[in-house]
């Protein structure tokens, strides 16, 4: 049985620690920095870091792969489509990859960047989906090299898992996140209690993630872009008819750059 952590690291990013308590092996998502990451392998003699896993070159995801691969070995596998420091496996869209004897498979989702990929594990009871900055926790990544319709695509793709897949993404953005989806869906009461309820999480020091794509479904309004009082919000805001799924995505996107 696989293990979960979350090793906080700059102001609002998230490490995610996947560990394997019976053969003290270890990997992580997206480290931006070591420091977090060798410190909990200080913190854990007898340990080992098999691999590392990436999924964009953004500096907050990768400032800690080159570090943390001399200092222990670990295997970095990353996309194959943008330029990943001392990267040993470049990955494509499909394949599928072994980290901690789990199989992992590699999901292209460009929209926050154009080589933007996820990692997925289809187990039954607990499946796992490790998004980086495609999907937040009631949000979505910014587009700073994608289009719109190639990140509703990419939502689209994620939001097609099965419902109670965990929901790994990197940030601690879900209150604001909410804010947002509230500005859309004011009278959606599952937004207002999620709100109420991680606002609570947030002054008791507790984080607000893994989610989960059923939630996210139910409350997150760039998951929601075909609900009529989604689009008739976006409508409003942009003052004229969006006519696909994908202008209703840009208008919100456009939105939110600015709330």
């Amino acid at each position: 049985m696989i293990q979960i952590d979350a090793l906080p690291a700059f102001t609002d990013n998230y490490i995610w620690l996947l560990r394997d308590d019976a053969r003290q092996r270890c990997a992580v998502v997206d480290p931006g920095d070591a420091a977090p990451v060798l410190a909990w392998l200080e913190a854990h003699p007898g340990w080992r870091l098999d691999d590392i896993l990436v999924t964009h070159h953004h500096h907050d995801h990768v400032g800690g792969v080159e570090r943390l691969k001399q200092a222990t070995g670990a295997r970095v596998l990353g996309p194959a489509n943008e330029k990943i420091p001392a990267r040993d496996v470049a990955l494509q869209d499909n394949d599928r990859v072994n980290v901690l004897d789990l199989e992992f498979q590699v999901f292209a989702v460009p929209g926050h960047t154009l080589g933007h990929i996820a990692f997925y594990q289809a187990d039954e009871q607990a499946p796992l989906l490790f998004c980086g900055d495609t999907l937040f926790a009631a949000g979505c990544g910014r587009l700073f090299e994608g289009t719109p319709e190639q990140m509703h695509a990419s939502l689209s793709r994620l939001a097609a898992l099965p419902a109670h897949t965990a929901v790994h993404c990197t940030h601690e953005y879900t209150l604001g996140n909410l804010r947002f989806a509230q500005a859309v869906e004011p009278d959606n009461p599952e937004i207002a209690a999620r709100l109420e309820q991680v606002g609570q999480w947030r002054a008791d020091g507790r984080i607000s993630l893994p989610s989960n794509l059923a939630l996210e479904l139910r409350t997150n309004p760039f998951l929601r872009v075909g609900e009529t009082s989604v689009k008739e919000k976006a409508d409003e805001r942009n003052g004229r008819d969006n006519q696909s799924p994908s202008e209703v995505f840009a208008a919100l996107r456009a939105w939110k750059d600015t709330f």
